[in-house]
């Protein structure tokens, strides 16, 4: 009498399933993970966009993944994107004041943060100039933030040539300059 084990060759067929069940188990597990110190900006987007970016850093609440001068290139290459994202790591009045969390101009906090070498503001929405508070009415438009990447590129552009002293451009790194926006 053959025992019927799973190594006989009879099982052949459940042992093949059993090992694509594995293969698929593993694989869809082995998603990358942020590093804060030397983030990817491409897995920080993407953990954006389907609501997975973890808010806790290993090192405090709240943590912005450590973006450098290096990732401003990639970050602008992904600020066109108008997508509602449920949550970006800032202190809490940036979503007290209401109104959407666009990805694009999140990233264009993160570009702006870099420029300056401290945040932006306190939140990740741009207002007109001359705004009275942070309420939704002073808020951009979809077609505004487009308009605040576009300004962003352009600034970014013109970093690969060095100011001298016949620069003329009084906006040469102002990326809002003359734009009627501004971080509040």
């Amino acid at each position: 009498m053959k025992k019927n084990t799973l190594f006989s060759k009879q099982n052949l067929h459940l042992r093949f399933a059993i090992l694509l069940g594995m293969f698929i188990f593993l694989s869809s597990c082995t998603e990358k993970a942020l590093d804060y110190n030397h983030p990817d900006v491409e897995v920080f987007v993407k953990l954006l966009k389907s609501g997975d970016y973890s808010m806790q850093s290993p090192y405090e609440k709240n943590s912005m993944p450590r973006f450098s001068k290096q990732d401003i290139g990639k970050l602008l290459d992904y600020a066109d994107d108008m997508s509602v994202i449920p949550s970006f790591p800032l202190a809490p009045v940036s979503y007290s004041a209401g109104g959407k969390l666009r990805l694009g101009e999140c990233l264009l906090w993160i570009v702006e943060t870099i420029r300056l070498g401290h945040n932006a503001s306190m939140g990740c929405k741009m207002v007109h100039v001359g705004a009275e508070n942070y309420e939704g009415i002073y808020f951009l438009s979809d077609q505004e933030v487009l308009d605040a990447v576009n300004r962003y590129r352009h600034w970014w552009e013109n970093r690969k040539y060095p100011r001298t002293m016949w620069t003329v451009d009084p906006c040469y790194n102002e990326p809002l300059c003359g734009s009627g926006y501004m971080w509040w």
